[in-house]
């Protein structure tokens, strides 16, 4: 690995990039520290210490809602955005167009994406700056204002960093932002461990043992989010003019993981939802389910965040992965799956192996989500771990995609990269 680096680094285009990478993370990092004004961040510190109601919100932005800094909404408004695009393309007849049109049509899906950022942005900051109104040092209506276009302009501000970093960089560039927002939590996690031995509230053992089981958890995940079923499919020999095309044999990959880290997301999204009304709405209703589901040890909320994981991946895998379009496009260029007619019984089979493997992958969610913090918590006894399964998971997909962006590279050049 350190000779792919070195020979990284001798490639003159790929060191740029390198290096523009990690100077916007380093814009990033600066960011996160510029505070909003006219907010009392002890507030904010008091609030996060009482739930997870924004600890993951907190988490990737790398502490920058603790801080309350501009970029305290991180780029979920984005991450938004780009769902409600992705999912609207499939109802829009015309939007659906334009993503099959290439480049130009997904420019314009872009940019439609950078609008729906600034007007969830707008939504979510007022309603942010509204729901801490009581943190806010002269709480009237021009200072809520502020606050809420500050916390906006800094989330069009990592939109416009990340797409920097994809044009110029290495890596997807939102994705790498969020990367660095929990990884920058390191130092804090390993402080407050060693804090923990000096006090005896652990020992070395536990801390070996937390070691070895995150060693375990990311090995699993990585064997999860690489692992894929791959149908084959024979193309028929056809002649056109006086060329034959067709004859080889490809597959289509279908993921374990399909739906990657967006039911997760969603799932959070629902179970803040009752929380977020009950800071509006002073009912007992809404306060007792808020309570409920605040995240805390409540076997409630391991259920209800567990089901809603399983549901919502298989709602973005059938949003995201059509067997019929599948089915129909391979029969059009004279596909087949070996063993299978064109055409509906190719489609019913693609369903029902979606379906089986979809299983496997909202079963793993779920325990990532769920499962793996508690049962880390629990074995290792160690309290507030730093790095949760929903981030682990984050952290280690946006590796590889970035490794092998980097394996690209370094191939078109003939040079030996990370991937055998």
């Amino acid at each position: 690995m350190l000779d792919t680096f070195r020979n990284a680094f001798r490639i003159s285009d790929l060191r740029k990039r390198l290096f523009f990478t990690l100077w916007m993370f380093l814009i990033f990092r600066i960011g996160a520290h510029v505070p909003v004004p006219g907010v009392d961040r002890a507030y904010i510190q008091q609030l996060l210490s009482q739930g997870v109601l924004f600890g993951l919100l907190d988490t990737v932005s790398g502490g920058a809602f603790k801080t309350f800094s501009v970029f305290a909404m991180s780029v979920t408004p984005y991450i938004t955005s780009s769902i409600i695009v992705q999912l609207l393309t499939i109802v829009i007849p015309k939007w659906e167009e334009m993503q099959k049109e290439g480049g130009e049509g997904q420019k314009k899906l872009q940019q439609y994406m950078r609008y729906g950022t600034v007007v969830l942005g707008l939504i979510q900051a007022f309603g942010m700056a509204f729901g801490i109104r009581t943190a806010v040092i002269n709480p009237n209506m021009w200072s809520i204002t502020l606050i809420a276009l500050t916390l906006t302009a800094g989330t069009a501000f990592l939109m416009w960093l990340g797409e920097m970093i994809t044009e110029r960089g290495i890596g997807n560039g939102i994705s790498l932002i969020i990367f660095a927002g929990i990884v920058s939590r390191l130092p804090v996690g390993v402080g407050n461990m060693f804090k923990y031995l000096t006090e005896s509230r652990i020992n070395v053992i536990n801390v070996i043992l937390l070691g070895i089981l995150g060693l375990a958890v990311i090995a699993f995940v990585i064997w999860i989010t690489e692992g894929q079923r791959r149908i084959p499919v024979q193309y028929a020999k056809r002649v056109v003019g006086r060329k034959m095309y067709g004859g080889q044999s490809t597959h289509i990959p279908i993921r374990v993981n399909q739906a990657g880290v967006i039911p997760i997301i969603f799932a959070v999204s629902v179970l803040m939802t009752p929380a977020t009304i009950a800071q509006f709405i002073q009912r007992p209703f809404f306060q007792r389910l808020a309570t409920s589901l605040s995240g805390g040890k409540s076997v409630t909320y391991y259920v209800i965040y567990g089901i809603l994981i399983i549901f919502f991946t298989y709602f973005y895998t059938a949003v995201t992965f059509n067997p019929i379009e599948v089915a129909n496009n391979m029969k059009k260029y004279g596909g087949f799956i070996p063993g299978l007619r064109p055409g509906k019984p190719t489609s019913e089979y693609l369903e029902r192996v979606l379906t089986r493997i979809t299983l496997a992958g909202s079963l793993f969610l779920a325990l990532i989500a769920v499962g793996i913090p508690f049962g880390v918590q629990l074995a290792t006894n160690i309290p507030n771990i730093w790095l949760g399964g929903t981030s682990l998971l984050i952290v280690v997909s946006v590796a590889l995609e970035t490794m092998k962006q980097l394996e690209a590279h370094l191939l078109m050049r003939h040079y030996e990269g990370f991937l055998k």
